[in-house]
């Protein structure tokens, strides 16, 4: 009989003696039985209910148990005075020392108290640590960690750090340890479920945690692969279209705004090539979208990008699987377009209501539970004068990173330097025998490092990391994370140079004007950063600062490659660093504005390549707009703008969407009415808007729509027939994506247009078709918001893995999903899991005007009242004082602790 046909239904003996009135026979064991299991589920019901409340009961109490001490005063060790720690509404810790030593101590203690779990899992996350305390998931991960040779780094940089920096890690540990044995008997609930202790902080650890900011904003390897891999597959033509650098929407701080209303030279207009006017349907000459093409003619800068061919004989071999799984194990965010950056400007007091500059910074990363800055005010008196910071600080590094002090503002972008290099290296022999080749054409011994991951519940697992070295530096051998790669690779980065990983963030904070503040970014080894600065006498300035490698020579140094290299290509070889005061920068520019959001820094006739890879222009483009078109600013005008949701790529190609279905075959009554939408949108990527969402998924099909039939599949890319696709258009990486799809869809080169397509207003169409399938549209798109297509939530990363903990623990662990504005493209760049980590805006006419929030708060325990408190005004656009005298913070103060000697 088939298994799937049904069984000759029986007849049922005790039903049919039911159905006569007959008693049923049963044995005394079935009687038994059941007495058994009628009595036996109300108890284990009511042991699942008395287990769930006692667990509850646990959590609840383990929670409000390693709550801070936040009154009265608490010893400890390695104070030579009492320090008062006030805090404010919003849990903000003021802390006043009778010294700088007894302050960092103090910055120790108190952030600990705060972020203890957050610091432990820091430190482990970038040393390659996971996998002891959260099990066998964490091994792919901490193995890339221990393979890019992280903690060694730390390490190198531990044993050649210098003296005076030395100090403030020691106290600073000193402190967090003092903390940490303050709260052994009752540690943050995370440690308890995942049952294990910290080990006690060092300076080491301090140096570890710093290296997570490099990690996250100077990794370009994984994109030094994929374009190899593309460019095996593309002709250099179209390789060049994918890989500008810079745009004609640039702007950088360092060069002269353009009058556009003074007398320029004529421009001879130059022919439309066949690409540009093959067209299979004439122009109409009174579409705007039409005659933006005309005046918009593909960028020069598409000619600009470096590009090295692999060598003949050592070609790619990783696979396209293995590319993309190491893509994702290092991509943290679920935007594509959100490369971690940030915006920063600083307008002078021409500009401003009080005739004093005005310094904003927003910093875009990752969003986390808890976030990434920790907000603090240092205060303490020194032989040179008094110590007053505030600002953001990193947990686990003493010191402000972001904020100001009495005198001058400062914040930061990612420069975006390109700091790593992939060498194709010569080996020969196996094993402890093994030896690779240097470019003068001898041979040396591999060397190896031993790494053991220590795996919960499991076995260790030893790695091998075979080592070259290129100068004088140490590259550890990559290729292991690539599992199907067949060459050796060895990785050069910034941070295997020791004299790279310190900062000297005392000098920085103690900074009263220009000249010093430059002086202490001097010896600044990375991640290279836009820097602007402001202070109270009006000046306003701008540097570059970090360590940017040269290649070749400080005379004649060579393009940067954006492939892997040969390794005994000398031409590739770093010399040395960009010297500082050559790094791109300007003070108290005619203009009175100076703005940076990760695009071009550089003016044309920079001599030094710093990066092939600018970040997208549409925000500092949009900056630069709104402030020079502005006078009388306030802070209240800062916070509008670091919120603005215009998106001018989007309403561009919006325009251009709606012309081409206009203008197609299609009958679609879906795609006429997005049609409708997008032309009449005004490009603010607002939550409640349909049109935003509908640029949005045709943007994301585009891509597959024109890669795929260049990478050599037999059909186009149709997601409705599920037609076969080469995944390997996914490498394509870049930060000018965005630019380049501008470009493609705006100036429709015949080069891109698949055979299957009649014309590119076809295409277009296609892509909105595509777009609105995928996204799952509904028919009606008026119903369609961009807001909660496109959410954001951020997640206690405990406490999310399941809804029995979320039960237990009873309290919100995160923002949950919430309808959100903005994209990639707008000033206030945003993803689900990404965005504004901090927003700041110093007020040099009076420091208590300035003002500063977190995205969730100060705390990372869900029982405490600053744990989201500050995300009501993170997400409806609104901010918080910033106190900095001692009366406005005396005025603020709601908790006051001592902590005295022991």
């Amino acid at each position: 009989m088939n298994r799937y046909e049904a069984e000759p239904q029986q007849p049922n003996p005790l039903l049919h003696r039911v159905v006569r009135d007959e008693p049923a026979y049963t044995t005394p064991r079935v009687h038994i039985f059941f007495k058994i299991l009628l009595v036996s589920i109300p108890l284990v019901l009511v042991g699942i209910v008395i287990a769930f409340f006692t667990a509850r009961h646990w959590a609840q109490r383990a929670l409000h148990d390693s709550l801070p001490q936040l009154d009265g005063s608490i010893s400890i060790p390695g104070l030579s005075a009492p320090v008062t720690v006030q805090r404010d509404t919003h849990g903000v810790p003021h802390i006043r020392a009778a010294s700088l030593d007894d302050l960092i101590i103090a910055q120790g203690y108190v952030t600990a108290q705060d972020r203890l779990w957050q610091m432990d899992t820091l430190r482990r996350f970038v040393s390659g640590n996971m996998a002891e305390v959260f099990g066998k998931s964490m091994i792919p991960h901490d193995r890339i960690q221990r393979t890019l040779q992280i903690q060694a780094a730390a390490d190198r940089a531990y044993a050649a750090f210098p003296p005076d920096q030395m100090r403030w890690l020691e106290l600073y540990a000193r402190g967090v340890n003092a903390s940490m044995e303050a709260q052994r008997a009752h540690l943050p609930l995370e440690f308890r479920l995942l049952g294990y202790q910290p080990a006690p902080w060092t300076p080491r650890d301090t140096i570890t945690v710093g290296l997570v900011l490099f990690q996250d904003l100077t990794t370009s390897f994984p994109q030094k692969l994929n374009r190899e891999a593309l460019a095996a597959k593309l002709s250099p033509e179209l390789i060049a279209d994918l890989y500008p650098t810079g745009s004609w929407r640039d702007h950088p701080p360092t060069q002269p705004t353009i009058d556009l209303t003074a007398p320029q030279e004529e421009i001879p207009d130059i022919p439309l090539d066949e690409s540009q006017t093959k067209l299979t349907k004439p122009t109409d000459p009174t579409n705007p979208s039409a005659q933006f093409m005309r005046s918009h003619r593909m960028s020069g800068s598409f000619a600009q990008s470096a590009n090295r061919t692999p060598s003949t004989s050592q070609r790619p071999t990783a696979t396209t699987q293995d590319l993309l799984a190491l893509q994702q194990s290092l991509k943290d965010t679920l935007c594509e377009e959100c490369i971690p950056g940030s915006n920063n400007w600083v307008v002078s007091g021409t500009h401003t209501a009080t005739g004093k500059p005005l310094l904003s910074n927003d910093m875009h990363l990752t969003h986390s539970v808890p976030g990434i800055w920790y907000q603090a005010d240092l205060e303490a008196p020194t032989p040179t004068g008094e110590f007053h910071v505030t600002g953001v600080s990193l947990p686990g590094v003493p010191f402000i990173i972001v904020g100001h002090n009495a005198h001058v503002a400062w914040g930061f972008t990612n420069l975006g330097a390109d700091v790593q290099d992939v060498f194709i290296e010569h080996t020969r022999g196996t094993g402890d025998t093994a030896e690779y080749q240097s470019p003068d054409g001898a041979w040396h011994p591999i060397l190896h490092q031993k790494e053991v991951i220590h795996v919960r519940r499991s076995q260790d697992i030893v790695l091998d990391i075979p080592t070259t070295q290129h100068g004088n530096i140490i590259t550890p051998i990559i290729s292991g994370i690539l599992p199907s790669e067949q060459r050796a690779l060895a990785l050069r980065w910034t941070i295997y140079d020791p004299a790279n990983i310190s900062a000297s963030l005392l000098y920085i904070d103690s900074a009263s004007d220009w000249p010093s503040f430059t002086a202490a970014f001097s010896t600044f080894g990375g991640p290279a950063q836009n820097v602007v600065y402001a202070d109270d006498q009006g000046h306003i300035g701008y540097h570059a600062v970090g360590k940017i490698p040269l290649r070749g020579s400080l005379i004649q140094p060579s393009p940067i490659s954006t492939v892997p290299i040969d390794g005994l290509d000398t031409t590739q070889d770093w010399t040395s660093y960009i010297p500082f005061d050559q790094l791109p920068q300007s003070f108290d520019p005619p203009s009175g504005i100076l703005a940076t959001a990760n695009s071009r820094v550089t003016p044309d006739n920079y001599p030094f390549p710093i990066t092939p890879d600018w970040g997208a222009p549409y925000r500092t483009e949009r900056i630069w707009k709104v402030l020079s078109s502005k006078d009388h600013l306030t802070p209240a005008d800062m916070l509008a703008l670091q919120t603005d949701v215009y998106s001018d790529l989007d309403h561009v190609i919006a325009q251009r969407l709606a012309y081409a279905i206009d203008h197609s075959s299609t009958k679609d009554k879906r795609l006429h009415q997005a049609a409708d939408l997008l032309r009449n949108w005004n490009g603010n990527v607002d939550a409640d808007a349909s049109a935003p969402a509908i640029v949005d998924a045709a943007r994301e099909a585009f891509w597959p729509l024109i890669l795929t039939p260049k990478l050599g599949t037999a059909t186009h890319y149709d997601p409705r027939t599920s037609a076969p696709s080469e995944p390997l258009w996914q490498l394509y990486t870049w930060n000018e994506k965005t630019y380049v799809a501008e470009q493609l869809i705006m100036h429709t080169p015949a080069r891109w247009l698949p055979s299957t397509y009649a014309s590119w207003d076809e295409l277009l169409t296609a892509a909105v078709d595509h777009g609105l399938h995928e996204a799952h549209a509904p028919s009606d798109l008026t119903h369609w918001h961009y807001g909660k297509a496109h959410p954001i939530d951020i997640e206690h990363p405990i406490y999310i893995l399941s809804p029995i903990l979320q039960r237990i623990v009873s309290l919100p662990i995160g923002t949950g999903i919430q309808p959100q504005s903005g994209d990639g493209t707008t000033v206030k760049q945003v993803g689900r899991t990404f965005g504004p980590s901090e927003r700041f805006t110093a007020g040099l006419a009076d420091l208590d005007h300035s003002t500063l929030n977190l995205v969730l708060g100060q705390s990372s325990n869900p029982a405490s009242p600053w744990f989201l408190d500050q995300w009501p005004a993170w997400y409806k656009a609104t901010t918080y004082p910033l106190p900095f005298t001692n009366p406005a913070v005396d005025a603020t103060t709601t908790h006051t602790l001592t902590l005295t000697p022991n």
